[in-house]
């Protein structure tokens, strides 16, 4: 297997905006951490979800829109990846493309759960286009919506992919 050099994303994105004429990009940095939870039960009981901002979508879904695009959309786990679709602005989506578990990992997370190793992997995923300029608008609307979808789907454990 080759291995590659990882990519400094801060660097990356300090010199694409300076490319662009952009102001510098503002991190957001949270006050304080957020309360450590305990699984209740052993991974290998749980039930585990998948929450992925590479911007996937699956045929016949409406594609991600540019720059502060707050929708998501729910994919089920056991959709194939020939079906998978992706769009984003922010980052070289050509691995993801050609292999989209590079970015939407449900293939290994059904391999974890057929092989015991967790207790299932939900019916569910969900996808964002990450990238979203409003942090305000992520931390009112878009996380509180998937909060609630993985709580609904009585979700033990979330795997969250960034991009």
């Amino acid at each position: 297997m080759q291995k590659t050099k990882p990519i400094d994303y801060i660097e990356r994105t300090r010199a694409q905006y300076a490319a662009l004429n952009y102001p510098a990009y503002r991190w957001v940095e949270n006050l304080s951490a957020p309360p450590w939870t305990p699984l209740k039960k052993p991974l290998n009981q749980c039930k585990v979800a998948l929450i992925c901002s590479g911007g996937i979508y699956k045929k016949g879904q409406i594609a991600f829109h540019y720059e502060d695009d707050t929708s998501f959309r729910i994919i089920r786990s056991d959709t194939p990846k020939s079906d998978l679709r992706i769009t984003h602005f922010a980052y070289d989506m050509t691995a993801a493309r050609k292999d989209p578990n590079v970015v939407f990992p449900n293939e290994g997370l059904q391999a974890l759960a057929d092989e015991g190793a967790i207790g299932e992997f939900a019916q569910n995923a969900y996808t964002f286009m990450g990238g979203i300029y409003s942090s305000r608008k992520v931390s009112s609307q878009l996380a509180p919506e998937l909060a609630n979808r993985v709580i609904k789907d009585e979700v033990d454990v979330v795997v969250l992919v960034p991009v």
